[in-house]
């Protein structure tokens, strides 16, 4: 961290042990805003801190930082913590390999390399594309995606600095690695598709002309525009203008001969969306509706020529798949492919002329294959309870790439052949950790409400003593549809060592159990998110895995909002708190960014009873002067553009004041990178260890690499 190096060597030499308190927080001005939502006056007194670059909150980040460094400075493990750490980093990892026309494309890190380099192999044996590490001094520039041309001709490759969400393209030719001139700066998340014989590509448009030459951000949906190769930026043209609506957002797929878009119209109030079809080329076409109403969630998986495969919740919480007729799309025309099943449908891809569908037994993976007549051809043998991504391909693929994780299983990469059904290693990584020493096992507990049932993985060293002493890390999300299936991170790895235990449940709000376990963790449900958090901690302590002394939880983004959450409500449950980039302040964070998509899932102040929960869970407003809070640090970034700092530094400005116990309130604040997405490794180490030192401190742990 770019920290002013005299300041906080004189924290940290001038004190055997800084105790951060009262009479060491830096001092933040309590400011007299107070705003009245439907009557009730709400007092903001740090809303100065929502301008990360004003003097006033630099000179707050900067002392507070000092502060942080100064703390973890004087733990002896830290060093010990991360030198382990880059120990078990440091191992080949790959990503998912993608083939288009004779080109197979992938990612590979020899282990502690900052960015991860793109590979391909043209049949001649693989060979450098693109290398990250060579684009930044302190390598914060990462490869954020990479789009193939269909015959494996060009790639478009976008970078984001610093870890942003903004995307800046740009395209080589594979055979030469020869850069084009093209540039796209006014992208977020990506989104781009090529066009039938590779002339150009179609993305989602974010920014408009603000003045002069200037490109301004809109706090809005994009557009969807049109490149044409050797053309710059500004001659692109729009295919399909942005939404007017409040709340609705785009999203494309192009079909197989990709002559016409599937356009989606998300609704993010609702959670649901549009489909049509848009004859492309023709700037006169009309779109044609498919599904209207926003009666259900609708995910285009591919087409055949004919008939286009739609993933969908419409009338079946746990998803089925639809076929749909692309001459005569109208919802009299459709049918039911795969009916709704047992369990969840994860995702659905099309390639090798079948379906192959992930679903989830109880948090875990399942993948079957269907042919295009609905009707099972297979289930693919998995090497174990786990993980499984990737199965993504083109129509005419006669093979396909997945990866299989587990918590205590490094992400191995397999080959996929359509015809027998065989899967064969592909890249599997050696990891010098021994996993024969740990064991993962899965309990159900019951929620606050006494009958619904959660899942949870336990992970700990075997032969561990259930005497109430064991330092356990509570883990969780509960939000947005995403799953916590279990995974390899080298980071709870050393959290094992350690001896600690691990523990992560699947919380509503979640995709576990499909769209009904979602539903019952959003908006004016979201309390059930908590509690079904606060009761995994009572069942460890119930359990005899831990005490509340020796609980830590943690979380990051909206997971960071959890762990706020659950800490204001039931201070005393936990005996540590590790909030990241979380959602904080509740009552606003639809004004910053991309804040206002998450309305689906949370609500706005707009709306009454909605600013009713909100208001009753927001744990910057939850946080009452004078509780004895747990030990926490929170971590943020002084530029993330996805959950802004705004988020963490007001938190924290209110914990440190509010603070009735001897806890410490830190908080540590990267400035080299943004919400997480293609951090350096040596950062995510840095980070790491930071975290577990702070856990090593106030649990008074003993580390084994002495």
């Amino acid at each position: 961290m770019r920290l002013p190096l005299l300041p906080v060597l004189l924290l940290a030499s001038t004190s055997c042990a800084v105790v951060p308190g009262p009479d060491t927080y830096p001092p933040a001005r309590r400011g007299d805003q107070v705003d009245t939502y439907h009557g009730v006056e709400v007092a903001d007194p740090y809303r100065w801190l929502e301008d990360p670059d004003s003097p006033e909150t630099r000179a707050w980040v900067r002392a507070e930082n000092e502060l942080t460094e100064a703390y973890l400075h004087n733990i002896p493990a830290r060093r010990l913590i991360r030198e382990r750490l880059s120990e078990l980093w440091n191992y080949e990892r790959f990503s998912i390999p993608v083939r288009r026309g004779h080109a197979i494309f992938y990612s590979r890190n020899d282990g502690l390399q900052d960015q991860s380099v793109l590979f391909v192999d043209t049949g001649e044996g693989a060979r450098v594309l693109l290398d990250p590490n060579r684009l930044s001094e302190d390598n914060t520039v990462s490869l954020a995606s990479t789009v193939p041309s269909e015959d494996g001709r060009l790639l478009a490759y976008a970078l984001s600095d610093g870890g942003s969400d903004w995307r800046e393209w740009h395209v080589l030719e594979v055979a030469t690695g020869r850069e084009l001139e093209d540039t796209i700066t006014r992208n977020k998340f990506g989104g781009l598709a090529w066009n039938e014989d590779g002339s150009g590509f179609y993305y989602p448009r974010f920014a408009v002309p603000g003045d002069g030459d200037e490109l301004v951000a809109k706090n809005s949906p994009a557009e969807i525009a049109f490149h044409v190769l050797g053309t710059p930026e500004t001659d692109d043209v729009t295919v399909v203008p942005a939404p007017t609506e409040e709340g609705i957002s785009l999203s494309f797929r192009l079909t197989r001969d990709r002559r016409s878009m599937v356009l989606s119209r998300w609704n993010s109030h609702a959670r649901r969306n549009e489909l049509s079809l848009l004859a492309l080329g023709n700037p006169d076409a009309e779109e044609i509706p498919v599904a209207t109403g926003f009666d259900a969630q609708y995910a285009p998986i591919g087409d055949d020529g004919e008939t286009l495969f739609v993933e969908s919740n419409l009338d079946a919480p746990l998803g089925l798949v639809l076929a749909i007729p692309l001459a005569t799309p109208s919802r009299e025309n459709w049918r039911i492919l795969i009916d709704e099943g047992e369990d969840a449908i994860e995702d659905v891809s099309l390639l090798g002329g079948r379906l192959f569908v992930r679903t989830m037994k109880d948090a875990t993976s399942r993948v079957q294959v269907y042919g295009l007549d609905g009707k099972v051809e297979r289930t693919v043998e998995l090497p174990g309870l786990g993980t499984v991504r990737g199965f993504d391909g083109e129509f005419e693929d006669t093979e396909a790439f997945y990866s299989f994780t587990g918590t205590l299983v490094p992400t191995t990469i397999y080959r996929y052949d359509v015809a027998s059904g065989t899967s064969q290693v592909y890249r599997r990584p050696a990891v010098d950790f021994d996993a024969s020493r740990y064991e993962t096992h899965q309990v159900f507990y019951k929620s606050k409400d006494g009958f619904t049932r959660v899942p949870m993985f336990i992970t700990h060293r075997k032969g561990i003593v259930l005497d109430g002493s064991n330092p356990t890390y509570l883990y969780g999300y509960g939000g947005f549809n995403i799953s916590l299936t279990p995974s390899f991170s080298v980071t709870n790895l050393v959290w094992l060592e350690m001896g600690g235990v691990l523990a992560i449940p699947n919380l509503r709000g979640g995709g576990e159990y499909g769209e009904a376990w979602h539903e019952a963790g959003t908006k004016l449900k979201k309390q059930n998110v908590f509690d079904d958090f606060s009761a995994a901690a009572r069942w460890l302590i119930r359990n005899g895995y831990t005490t509340p002394e020796r609980l830590a939880i943690g979380g990051g983004s909206n997971g960071g909002l959890l762990v706020g959450a659950c800490m204001t409500q039931e201070p005393w449950l936990y005996g540590a708190a590790l909030p990241a980039v979380g959602v904080l302040d509740m009552l606003r964070y639809h004004l910053f960014t991309i804040g206002w998509a998450w309305a689906g899932d949370y609500g706005t102040v707009d709306d009454p009873e909605e600013f009713k929960a909100l208001y009753a869970y927001s744990p910057l407003h939850n946080i009452e002067e004078g509780t004895a809070y747990p030990a926490t640090l929170i971590t943020t970034a002084d530029h993330d553009d996805r959950v802004v700092p705004a988020h963490s530094f007001k938190f924290a400005a209110a914990l440190q004041h509010a603070q009735g116990g001897d806890a410490p309130i830190l908080i540590r604040i990267e400035t080299r990178a943004g919400h997480g997405a293609g951090k350096p490794t040596a950062l995510r180490i840095q980070e790491a260890a930071d975290r577990w030192a702070f856990l090593v401190k106030v649990f008074d742990l003993e580390v084994p690499w002495n």
